[in-house]
């Protein structure tokens, strides 16, 4: 099976082209190939599809091998690939995800997609502004987002020092989140610019995440702490988010989409 790896902010994916090769269990494949010792080492695998209404349909699946409904550095190189290899060669394209179709503006240059603006939707507020828990032994405050997928946006006075791979599984699979949650860690830096780091349901901590970014970034909205575009500091790389919330009320974010290489494994 051919396959390439491509990378926004840092989050890197496996993505087969389900145009030309066929994949039997996806959820097996992802845990093979995103197996860092073993296999390709990825966040997760991404098929790219046809579609009965879009340019192409994408599924997502986080390293564990359960699918996501969306993920939007993956959607980026999405778009990429499906301009390069010519299954949509047009400046902006539509993709269909478990969360709605999502359309992207590409970035060109010398005929490559170096980057995309993906509408995201509109944001859901999910939780009280803030909503309380309990975990780590002592009451948390988050503010709960869907973008399409849920997200837990919880702020710091500094995230350097979270130990995440020790404090994440429990955010992530805390009772209140039955179908479990990507937990954002948020410190405010000005009202254009906060830092993120992001434990990711099903994969762990990630370099970036695209939907927890402008969950983030609808969360600091909401609290008042950041203007209507901001600068989103991930560990991967800078996201910039930008919300209409005077228009369609819909997230746009840009950002990089880079293939690493490709190759052909055995399934």
């Amino acid at each position: 099976m051919r396959f390439v790896k491509m990378q926004g902010a840092g989050n890197d994916y496996v993505y087969v082209d389900c145009f030309r090769e066929k994949v039997e269990n996806p959820a097996l494949l992802s845990i093979k190939v995103s197996d860092r010792h073993f296999g390709i080492g990825s966040d997760g695998l991404v098929l790219i599809c046809p579609s009965d209404t879009a340019d192409c349909r994408m599924r997502m699946f986080n390293a564990d091998g359960s699918e996501g409904e969306m993920c939007g550095n993956a959607i980026r190189c999405v778009g990429k690939y499906a301009y390069e290899h010519g299954i949509a060669v047009k400046p902006r394209l539509t993709v269909e995800t478990l969360a709605g179709f999502k359309t992207l503006d590409l970035t060109l240059s010398g005929g490559k997609v170096t980057a995309a603006t993906v509408d995201m939707g509109v944001p859901e507020l999910k939780s009280e502004l803030p909503e309380e828990i309990f975990v780590e032994g002592r009451k948390q405050t988050f503010v709960g987002i869907s973008m399409g997928n849920p997200h837990a946006v919880y702020f710091r006075e500094e995230i350097d020092g979270l130990k995440l791979d020790r404090i994440g599984p429990e955010y992530e699979n805390h009772a209140r989140f039955p179908n479990r949650v990507n937990s954002e860690f948020v410190q405010v830096v000005d009202r254009g610019h906060v830092r993120m780091r992001v434990w990711e349901r099903g994969s762990g901590e990630t370099m970036a995440c695209g939907t927890g970014a402008a969950a983030c970034a609808a969360a600091c909205m909401l609290m008042g702490y950041t203007d209507g575009t901001v600068r989103v500091e991930l560990r991967g790389g800078t996201l910039t988010i930008r919300w209409d919330r005077n228009g369609s009320g819909h997230i746009f974010m840009t950002g990089p989409a880079v293939e690493v290489f490709c190759g052909e494994i055995e399934v």
